[in-house]
């Protein structure tokens, strides 16, 4: 599966941005999705996924009650709306894309497919 990820950009603390991730060949079908994200000079971190059908929704504890993660119904899109940003935001963002049954791992490593990455940046 190849995914491309869109909708980074410069906002103010406090403000909104949605991210895209796209299945650049039809859909994603029965992979589970998630996104992380990277800071300059942090590891890459998980923030939130999403099962195969759409009902379970993990996050990471740093973004619980900001961030929403979603897929459109032909789960051909994955977003990841975020709001009441801070600057500790600041990050690239990547989506993601894992096989298997299991939807609330955290590492990068359960995750075999990725997309390009989106630059977010938060200003106080």
């Amino acid at each position: 599966v190849q995914l491309q990820a869109s909708g980074g950009g410069l906002v103010q603390a406090g403000g909104s941005l949605r991210l895209s991730c796209a299945a650049s060949r039809g859909t994603f079908g029965d992979y589970a999705l998630g996104w992380f994200r990277q800071a300059p000079g942090k590891e890459r971190e998980f923030v939130a996924s999403i099962s195969r059908s759409g009902r379970n929704r993990n996050y990471a504890s740093s973004v619980k009650g900001r961030v929403t993660i979603d897929t459109d119904a032909a789960r051909s899109t994955v977003w990841l709306q975020m709001k009441s940003l801070k600057p500790e935001d600041t990050a690239v963002y990547y989506c993601a894309a894992k096989s298997g049954t299991r939807w609330d791992e955290v590492s990068r490593k359960d995750y075999a497919y990725w997309g390009q990455g989106t630059q977010v940046t938060v200003s106080s």
